[in-house]
């Protein structure tokens, strides 16, 4: 009966969730009250505005009061993915974090392949259609002999297949962690399925001598912090 009473108090309801995301958002975007009420008012000016000209205003309001929430809860759904993407900027393993949402077609190592301890810099590697793709963490210059190491160790154990390189962080010759998703579907396509699974199997014979991850750093476990984002 306790365990029952506990589950349900630890299930938090829709409303709930909505206005966590609302307070992660907020704090990163301060104008998004007026954002979220512009979108509201606007798409129920600009249909009902239409059903009068239309001479249809009934058909159009209806529309537009089930429209405007929805058009709402959308934007919002973005600016708090948005939001969460930025929070999580220069939280070593945040890459992993987000590599980790990959659903199909990709074959990733959560913990990396390469690792500068001082700095704290990080390479990631994905293998997939457009081949061998490395993302780093860490200024670009800085993780240059990370990522030349890693391209001679590619080139042993795949050499015909393509090396891809993607710098994560905030510099212009760099991707913004919001944008890592899309730019690793943006390369080019290269290798089949049986191909890519060929290439993983090779990768996963040499694993047992990868390097060790330094004491105190856990790209595994790196998440967002779900109490501070929900505001403590």
């Amino acid at each position: 009966m306790a365990k029952d009473k506990k589950d349900a108090q630890g299930k938090r309801k829709w409303y709930q969730l909505i206005g966590d995301g609302y307070r992660i958002a907020s704090r990163t975007y301060p104008k998004l009250p007026w954002i979220l009420i512009g979108i509201f008012v606007g798409t129920l000016v600009v249909f009902i505005g239409s059903g009068i000209l239309l001479d249809n205003w009934i058909l159009w309001t209806i529309s537009a009061v089930v429209l405007a929430p929805m058009f709402t809860m959308v934007a919002l759904t973005r600016f708090i993915e948005s939001a969460s993407y930025r929070q999580m900027e220069g939280i070593p393993g945040a890459a992993s974090a987000v590599i980790g949402r990959i659903r199909r077609g990709w074959t990733f190592q959560e913990e990396p392949v390469r690792f500068n301890a001082r700095h704290q810099d990080m390479v990631f590697r994905l293998i997939g259609k457009p081949g061998v793709v490395l993302v780093t963490e860490g200024p670009v210059d800085r993780v240059r002999k990370l990522v030349d190491e890693e391209r001679k160790q590619a080139g042993r154990i795949a050499p015909n297949v393509p090396v891809h390189a993607l710098h994560v962080g905030t510099d212009p010759d760099q991707v913004r962690l919001a944008k890592l998703m899309k730019s690793l579907k943006k390369l080019p396509k290269k290798l089949n399925n049986n191909e890519v699974a060929v290439v993983a199997k090779r990768y996963e014979s040499i694993r047992t001598n990868a390097l060790p991850v330094p004491k105190g750093v856990d790209p595994y476990k790196v998440r967002p912090d779900r109490k501070a984002a929900r505001g403590r």
